[in-house]
C-alpha cells in the first residue's frame, strides 16, 4: 500500500492524521503544501476544495477527516486494514 498525506505544519488536524498513521506503523510519504511548488493546487485539483489533510492511498483521493468532527479513526482503520482504531 502506497501512502501521501498533504498537509501544512500548522494543521493540527494533518498532525493528527500522522500521528495516526505513526501509531501503527504505517509508511507514508509527506507533502508539505506550504513547502512543495504546487502541491497546494495539486489538492484543489483533485479534491475541488482547499482542505487538508488529504490522503492519497493507492492513487485514491481521501480525506481522513471531516470539518467539526475530527479524524474519522474507525473508518480510516477500516480503510487501511487495521484491527483497532
Amino acid at each position: 500500500m502506497e501512502i501521501t498525506v498533504y498537509c501544512a505544519f500548522w494543521c493540527p488536524d494533518c498532525r493528527e492524521a500522522k500521528r495516526f498513521l505513526q501509531r501503527h506503523n504505517i509508511p507514508y510519504t509527506d507533502i508539505d503544501i506550504e513547502t512543495t511548488p504546487g502541491a497546494a493546487e495539486e489538492v484543489v485539483a483533485r479534491t475541488g476544495k482547499r482542505a487538508i489533510p488529504q490522503f492519497v492511498i493507492d492513487g485514491e483521493w481521501v480525506q481522513p477527516y471531516r470539518p467539526g468532527e475530527g479524524f474519522l479513526y474507525e473508518e480510516m482503520a477500516k480503510r487501511l486494514g487495521l484491527t483497532e482504531p
